[in-house]
C-alpha cells in the first residue's frame, strides 16, 4: 500500500481527533464550573437541584483534587457520581484499598466550597473515612 504523499514528504497524516481523548466525557477535566455554584445555589434557595448538574458539580470538584493532590493510595467515593484516586503514598492495585473516604454527594459540595469543615462532617457521621491517609483537612477547601 503506497504511503500518501503527506507521509511521502516527512509529514504524518492523522485523524483530526489525534491528541484528543477518545471519550471526552469520561477522560477529560470536565468544563462544568458553573455547575457547582448552579447546585450550591439550589440548596441555599430550598429547591432540590436536578441530578445532572449534582452529577457534573461532583465529577469536577473530585477531578479538581485529584489535579491539587495526585498519586493513587487514597480513593474518595461520592456514589453514584464518582471515585478518584488522590494523595501520594503507597498506591494499591486489587481489591478495595486501605485509604477510602466516601461520603453523599451533597457534603462531599460542601466539603470542597468550605461550606462545612472537615472534622464537622466526620464527626457528625457524614463522611466515612478509613485508613491512615484518609483525612482530607488539609487538602479542602479546594
Amino acid at each position: 500500500m503506497p504511503c500518501p504523499s503527506a507521509c511521502a514528504k516527512g509529514r504524518h497524516v492523522l485523524p483530526s481527533s489525534y491528541g484528543r481523548s477518545y471519550r471526552p466525557d469520561v477522560s477529560d477535566k470536565p468544563p462544568y464550573y458553573q455547575a457547582v455554584a448552579a447546585v450550591l445555589d439550589a440548596l441555599a434557595n430550598g429547591r432540590t437541584p436536578d441530578r445532572a448538574t449534582v452529577r457534573d458539580a461532583v465529577r469536577t470538584t473530585l477531578s479538581v483534587l485529584a489535579a491539587k493532590s495526585p498519586g493513587r493510595s487514597v480513593e474518595v467515593r461520592v456514589p453514584p457520581y464518582g471515585a478518584v484516586q488522590c494523595v501520594g503514598g503507597p498506591r494499591h492495585t486489587r481489591g478495595t484499598p486501605p485509604n477510602v473516604v466516601e461520603m453523599d454527594p451533597v457534603t462531599w459540595l460542601e466539603l470542597a466550597i468550605g461550606r462545612t469543615g472537615w472534622a464537622a462532617a466526620v464527626t457528625a457521621g457524614r463522611v466515612a473515612a478509613s485508613g491512615v491517609r484518609a483525612d482530607l483537612s488539609s487538602l479542602l477547601p479546594l
